[in-house]
């Protein structure tokens, strides 16, 4: 049954290669952490979580989503080395999380709070980034480096015209990630010219294993536990949230058990804490261009480990010529995907409530940190469905070959994890009728729940009616 699938597979798997490499060390860099740490969760996220997880196509490695909390963490505990515990306990909080089946957590997060966190996280990335890119140290922009910034200038327009060619269907480009051409021309340009000085380049250790020791268990205390639990939470959505947009993009429509996805990230995450990577989960770059490239089955993600290990192994000298301003680039094209104006402009369709929900969990964000942004943006949504006029209900009937949810008064986000459940658990051949005569209001969370639903049952040939 694998055999058939596996030259798909190695051909996608060369693919999210060649996008994670970029990128492990990219987040590295953005997080404050050694450069191998990247690399190491990038490792780890390909073999260990690819081999524990049910999802046939999403790929996990070190997310640009936690880069925030990393280097916060860092800083406020002193070095990479103390920040080790960190990760290991949030990866045991995770497998908890899977064995008290915890993998609907993510439905009780309204929309616009889990995108005010991704939003947030991108203008933070630009943020950190632009200095870099310009050869500075902070974000004043008074000594900027002319020739790091014509790298930079190179790497954006390469990579940038690169997305628009591949948008237009050209194949190659579509196949060829922009970040690893943008990469192999700044390497070759400054090896050329002599632009960048070693200061600028990455920094790999000879030998980048020969380091790795158990993290020290008797550093841990409240602050330990406290940034673990972030990790674990934010980790958890940020993968929860990846599944849910791979399973949409996935052309064979398979499922993932949710529960297994949150194991499978735990004993990835707590051995990356051992051995001296950073925090990983599941990611949608990796996972989308995945699926782009054909991939058919979970051996693609562990594939790409595969190669990450043996790019280290046998040319770590080759990664040290990379810019740094050129990893920066690839953040700061990473950050304005999750950050476009465009989405205020979508939040404001979905109602007026949702951009206050949106833009206050940003707000926080930027002000405070992620957790804190978080349940605060939870607890503004929690405050608008308090408001709301009614008791929320909902009735469903079966019938025969059929299944009736007859919607009473107000529906919140509050009921998406259980009509989520109940849709998920109906045997085939079900006839759905939604039923909405008697709604006030409906969140617009369940009603986008239950228009894709719509949508995957045609390709099923399930009938659904919203009545």
């Amino acid at each position: 049954m694998i055999k058939p699938q596996v030259q798909f597979d190695v051909k996608s798997s060369i693919v999210v290669f060649l996008v994670a490499l970029p990128l492990c060390l990219g987040v590295a860099l953005a997080s404050g952490a050694p450069l191998a740490s990247g690399l190491i969760a990038g490792i780890i996220g390909g073999i260990v979580v690819g081999f524990f997880s049910s999802s046939q196509v999403s790929v996990s490695g070190p997310a640009a989503g936690l880069t925030v909390i990393v280097a916060s963490g860092i800083a406020q505990l002193g070095s990479f080395e103390k920040f080790a515990p960190v990760i290991l306990l949030a990866g045991l909080v995770q497998i908890l999380f899977g064995l008290v089946k915890g993998g609907s957590i993510g439905d009780y997060f309204p929309t616009a709070v889990i995108k005010g966190m991704l939003a947030a996280i991108g203008l933070i990335l630009i943020i950190k980034q632009l200095p870099i890119a310009l050869g500075e140290t902070s974000f004043s922009l008074t000594n900027i480096q002319g020739n790091v910034a014509f790298i930079s200038l190179l790497s954006l327009t390469i990579m940038l015209g690169w997305d628009k060619l591949a948008a237009k269907g050209k194949t190659f480009f579509q196949l060829v990630p922009g970040p690893l051409i943008a990469v192999l021309v700044s390497i070759l340009v400054n090896e050329i010219f002599h632009l960048i000085g070693s200061e600028g380049l990455v920094h790999l250790p000879a030998a980048i294993f020969s380091g790795l020791k158990f993290p020290d268990l008797t550093v841990i205390n409240f602050s330990v536990v406290q940034i673990s639990l972030t990790i674990a939470v934010v980790a958890s959505l940020e993968t929860l949230l990846c599944i849910d947009a791979a399973e949409k993009i996935d052309p064979f429509k398979r499922k993932t058990d949710k529960n297994k996805e949150l194991l499978a990230q735990g004993v990835g995450n707590a051995l990356s804490g051992l051995l001296g990577g950073l925090p990983i989960t599941a990611v949608i770059v990796r996972s989308s261009a995945n699926v782009a490239a054909g991939a058919r089955t979970k051996y693609s993600a562990i594939f790409h480990g595969c190669w990450i290990l043996i790019c280290v192994l046998l040319i770590p000298n080759f990664l040290n010529l990379i810019p740094l301003a050129t990893l920066a680039c690839v953040l700061l094209l990473v950050g304005y995907k999750l950050t476009k104006p465009v989405f205020f402009v979508e939040m404001w369709h979905r109602g007026w409530h949702q951009l206050i929900i949106f833009s206050v969990t940003i707000g926080v964000i930027l002000a405070t940190d992620l957790l804190k942004g978080i349940f605060c943006g939870l607890a503004l949504a929690i405050l608008f469905e308090l408001r709301a006029p009614g008791i929320s209900c909902l009735e469903v009937v079966h019938e025969d070959d059929k299944v009736h949810f007859k919607f009473i008064k107000d529906v919140s986000f509050l009921h998406k994890a259980a009509i989520t459940k109940m849709l998920n658990e109906l045997s085939e051949g079900k006839c759905v009728y939604f039923h909405g005569m008697q709604l006030v209001r409906i969140h617009v969370d369940v009603h986008e729940l239950i228009s894709d639903y719509q949508e995957e049952a045609k390709k099923k040939n399930r009938e659904v009616f919203f009545i």
